[in-house]
């Protein structure tokens, strides 16, 4: 609901497509400046704490949006300025939330766990934009940052009540900075995960910022509404919510990365079709696939990393997932909005969808390569029969 709102408020003080893409820009790239600093903290503090403080500073500036919106005092500006300082919470917040997930299931659940709570966010995507949709057309933008706001207490309230044991911090010598240089180090030295990463930060910079653009295929492309976009985000929400069901039904990781090569070129193609569309609801057709092949590609990807990375640098490496998922989504964001008022949004999206296909393409190209490797660190981790090479361990972390 705060998305859809946002996006709303943005277009409709400013009619503005570059606008648009700025403050997806400013509530996204924090999280690639502090990505590492946040990993950081995941690993050395205990996490549930710091998933409720991030959590408690989210819900204090939901309530001053809303307010602001409320009392009709919002300008563009404060919008891209709380929207930075939200960038600065997730930053801290998506690594901890990341990394807390293994300790609240344990190793043996995690690929089912991730997708489940894919399905929880979906579900939301789905309810959320189409409440949305009406509560800004009959109502107002800021309700619906209100209830957001107001939603914070019972995810404060449930991780308080939470019965887990504290985080496991092991003893550390190095300084702040050489932990951080650890975990690019390990990225960077092994080439499974490293792969997945720069795949996930091709497809946040080339395909991903299509959503920020949703609000012109609304309003100029199908001539319609906030009722209009609600659905249009509604679609995708559903397509998503399949893709995570379908994933959550999986029992075992063989084959995760081969349908993460399929779905990326699949989505791809999907938002072509989507951005040659004209009519109502083909579009919303359109978009159920393009949420869903999404969905099973960025959930796949970070299935795989999470079984394939050691605990003690879990929070680094997810902090690097942050950073190329959602750190690289601004820098594309505010590129689309730039391209999108040249060239005009559904040329923007097409070329999207045709960066997509290359690079599914690109990765199946390379699966071969690092497939054997994969194999050693999931082994690694217990969540694979075999027995890992005497020498692997050091070199995966070397």
């Amino acid at each position: 609901m705060d998305n859809i709102a946002e996006a709303w408020l943005v277009y409709r003080l400013t009619g503005s497509s570059l606008l648009l893409g700025t403050v997806a820009f400013a509530g996204q790239f924090p999280i690639f400046l502090l990505g590492p600093i946040g990993g950081l903290a995941a690993d050395r503090f205990d996490r549930r704490s710091i998933i409720v403080a991030t959590q408690t500073s989210s819900m204090i500036l939901a309530f001053i949006l809303a307010f602001l919106t409320l009392t009709k005092r919002v300008t563009v500006w404060e919008v891209i300025l709380l929207a930075s300082l939200m960038g600065v919470v997730n930053a801290f917040d998506v690594p901890a939330r990341q990394s807390f997930l293994v300790e609240m299931v344990g190793r043996e659940d995690l690929m089912n766990a991730i997708a489940l709570n894919s399905s929880m966010f979906n579900s939301a995507r789905v309810i959320g934009p189409s409440v949305a949709g009406i509560l800004v057309a009959s109502i107002g933008e800021g309700w619906c940052f209100f209830a957001n706001a107001v939603s914070y207490i019972a995810v404060i309230a449930g991780l308080l009540m939470m019965r887990v044991p504290k985080s496991k911090i092991e003893p550390h010598d190095a300084s702040p900075l050489e932990h951080i240089l650890e975990g690019f180090r390990f990225v960077r030295n092994t080439p499974p995960i490293g792969v997945l990463l720069l795949l996930t930060g091709v497809i946040s910079i080339v395909a991903l910022p299509y959503s920020v653009l949703m609000p012109i295929f609304a309003a100029r492309v199908l001539h319609g509404n906030a009722r209009t976009l609600g659905v249009l985000m509604g679609a995708t929400g559903v397509g998503a919510l399949l893709g995570a069901l379908s994933l959550a039904s999986r029992t075992k990781l063989q084959g995760l990365a081969r349908l993460v090569a399929i779905s990326c070129a699949s989505f791809g193609t999907f938002l072509i079709l989507f951005s040659l569309s004209r009519r109502y609801y083909l579009s919303v057709l359109l978009l159920v696939p393009v949420g869903f092949f999404v969905m099973v590609q960025m959930a796949a990807t970070n299935t795989l990393i999470q079984s394939m990375v050691p605990d003690r640098l879990r929070g680094r490496t997810m902090a690097v997932y942050s950073m190329m998922f959602l750190g690289m989504a601004p820098i594309g964001a505010l590129f689309s909005g730039m391209v999108a008022d040249r060239i005009g949004a559904p040329w923007t999206v097409a070329i999207g969808g045709i960066g997509a296909i290359a690079s599914g393409a690109l990765f199946a190209r390379d699966l071969p390569k690092i497939r054997v490797q994969a194999r050693e660190l999931i082994i690694a981790q217990g969540l694979a029969g075999g027995n890992p090479p005497q020498e692997m361990s050091a070199r995966s972390v070397s």
